[in-house]
């Protein structure tokens, strides 16, 4: 997750051939520049979906970034399929188009459906009191509280064991 990339074990977009790995690896299409200029605004998209998330209990708010973040992006959405992909999909901005136009139109569109469908409650911020990572909760019953990125949750149950075996022997 694009917000994650510097919020866990430092900064993972650090340059141009660190934010082509990442862009390979979701399997991002389209226009590149490999610039430093495109680094510091995918950096600079990074921050803005990341203030997303720490307003998402203020739907007003939220529902004003992401609207803010459509009309930035010119999101422009059409249909297409590629030789990868047969099946039609949504495209929110032209190929041709710089990449964080294309990532905040994709990103502001997901969280525009999001919103629709009443489930802003599914973004949170890891509950692990040393992480800052952000989470899309897909559990059922909405309860997940700890991120994938840095085994926060693996790490606060061995916590709460070892503190309550302490407590048991003392």
């Amino acid at each position: 997750m694009l917000v994650n990339s510097n919020r866990v074990d430092g900064e993972q977009l650090g340059d141009t051939a660190a934010l082509d790995a990442y862009l390979d690896g979701f399997g991002w299409t389209g226009r590149r520049d490999r610039d430093g200029a495109e680094l510091d605004s995918v950096h600079r998209l990074r921050e803005r979906i990341g203030r997303i998330w720490t307003v998402a209990d203020d739907e007003e708010r939220v529902v004003g970034q992401v609207n803010a973040l459509l009309a930035d992006t010119e999101a422009s959405p059409w249909l297409t399929r590629h030789e990868e992909m047969p099946e039609w999909h949504l495209h929110l901005a032209s190929i041709h188009d710089p990449l964080w136009q294309r990532m905040g139109a994709e990103m502001a569109m997901a969280l525009a459906d999001l919103i629709r469908g009443g489930e802003l409650r599914r973004l949170k911020i890891c509950a692990a009191p040393d992480c800052e990572a952000v989470l899309f909760d897909v559990s059922r019953n909405r309860s997940r509280m700890f991120c994938d990125t840095g085994n926060c949750g693996n790490r606060q149950h061995v916590a709460a064991y070892r503190s309550r075996e302490r407590n048991k022997d003392g």
